[in-house]
């Protein structure tokens, strides 16, 4: 049993955080110290369009925070594993593409503002 299951067997995602962006992994082993995890597809969901006005570089994405995405399973999804670190007081996964937040639920944002 890890110490993942043990602090909260609900938590099923690590989500990698990519500076503004976020995008969604799910996990799909545990160990002691160490997550395997797998990428899951994400389609912007039709319903939601950007607004954009004119401001900034190109123009500022005034509903960017409101953003729905259909996030689902991907068998075939690329396949890593995320690291316990110890930072200062804190616990943090960290893969080859960065750091993974833990999640009850997948995460999807792209920052359209950056």
């Amino acid at each position: 049993m890890s110490t993942l299951t043990i602090i909260n067997p609900k938590v099923k995602y690590a989500n990698h955080v990519g500076w503004s962006d976020v995008e969604p992994f799910e996990i799909i082993k545990v160990t002691a110290k160490t997550l395997t995890l797998r990428a899951m597809q994400a389609k912007l969901d039709p319903d939601w369009h950007p607004e954009a006005v004119i401001g900034g570089f190109a123009g500022v994405v005034t509903n960017n925070s409101k953003q729905k995405w259909i996030i689902t399973s991907d068998e075939t999804g690329l396949v890593i594993k995320a690291h316990l670190r110890k930072e200062g007081q804190h616990y943090r996964y960290y893969s080859k593409l960065g750091r993974h937040s833990l999640s009850e639920f997948p995460i999807k944002h792209y920052d359209y503002n950056f």
